[in-house]
């Protein structure tokens, strides 16, 4: 082969990878542009003023709009009584978010650098910036205590060697009473079946916080299972208190946890599936719901619980009875992440 046809073959390439990758730009952006366009039959939204203050005249739903259109990924909000009723929007965007007694906790992106980024906003009950912390890695998890006091977030992450191709966590705990952050839960005492425990495998993920602002709830996962522990914020300790459990949320009286968990003989595309753990008998009780959720479940009160399921538009929203009752129902399309307030 001539070298001037060896060059025109190397040109020939480099013009055919350069028309790839400005196909591919112009297809994202279409996509993200089409994200920005209003859809037909889609939530009245309309631009607002949001708040995560405590009582009011109403109970409301602050959560992330998903309905595409100018307002995707905002921070939004509707009466509790009417959950599919017209939204209000509050230019504020989250990737992840949860919020109560006024404050909230915001896992966003990053747009300022040349690498995409994320971070953590804590956020008052005007939704205005209390403190920013950079985030490790992608957000997944995000809760806030009952009195406003302690917000945790958890990450996925990459470069851990022992993870080989399964994910691995971060979980960040931050009290704003004294700005102290735990970067890491990693960095806690492990008691596992009542012994001392380390290893170099240890993850953690989905933190709930019970009433006396000290007292939480996670999933640790190590030596390929995953155990609900109990921690002591101020001891810096963590329990194992039964295995199969992830992402725990407490229900406001603080004796039950709803929690996903995997059930054998499911598909492994959709292993999960819901449970109510009462925490005086132990005592597990599965939800009508059938299909697989992969969510930290939100309770609306002491009776219903709240969850994400794919939807058109990223997600919708659906309820369903805490005690094993009932059959789920619709509560609000193109949603995702809610808090109830009020």
């Amino acid at each position: 082969m001539t070298l001037q046809r060896r060059i025109l073959i190397l040109v020939s390439a480099v013009a055919l990878l350069a028309a790839v990758g400005v196909l591919a730009v112009v297809r994202a952006s279409s996509r993200a542009e089409e994200k920005n366009q209003t859809r037909a039959g889609g939530p009245q939204i309309t631009r607002g003023e949001v708040t995560l203050a405590p009582g009011g005249a109403e109970r409301r739903i602050v959560f992330r709009n998903m309905a595409w259109g100018p307002h995707r990924d905002e921070l939004a909000t509707v009466p509790a009584d009417a959950p599919q009723g017209p939204r209000t929007a509050s230019g504020v965007s989250c990737l992840r978010f949860y919020a109560a007694a006024g404050t909230g906790i915001c896992l966003q992106a990053d747009k300022g650098g040349v690498q995409e980024s994320y971070r953590a906003v804590v956020l008052d009950a005007h939704l205005k910036e209390v403190s920013a912390h950079p985030l490790a890695g992608i957000p997944t998890r995000a809760r806030v205590s009952p009195g406003g006091h302690l917000v945790a977030w958890t990450v996925f992450v990459g470069g851990d060697s022992y993870a080989g191709t399964n994910f691995s966590t971060r979980t960040s705990l931050l009290d704003l009473r004294t700005g102290k952050l735990d970067a890491s839960l990693e960095d806690f005492a492990i008691r596992k079946d009542g012994k001392a425990y380390r290893n170099t495998d240890v993850n953690f993920w989905g933190v709930t916080f019970a009433a006396d602002e000290r007292t939480f709830y996670a999933t640790l996962a190590t030596g390929g299972q995953t155990y609900l522990v109990r921690g002591d914020l101020a001891e810096r300790t963590v329990t194992t208190l039964r295995e199969n459990l992830e992402c725990p949320s407490l229900s406001p009286d603080g004796t039950r946890l709803v929690f996903k968990k995997r059930v054998p003989g499911l598909s492994a595309d959709a292993p999960w599936r819901l449970y109510v753990l009462d925490l005086a008998s132990m005592q597990e009780t599965p939800l009508a719901e059938e299909r697989s959720v992969d969510d930290q479940v939100v309770w609306t009160d002491d009776r219903t619980v709240v969850y994400s399921l794919p939807g058109d538009f990223g997600a919708d929203l659906y309820a369903v009875p805490a005690d094993g009752s009932g059959t789920p129902a619709p509560l609000m399309t193109s949603a995702l992440a809610p808090a109830f307030l009020g």
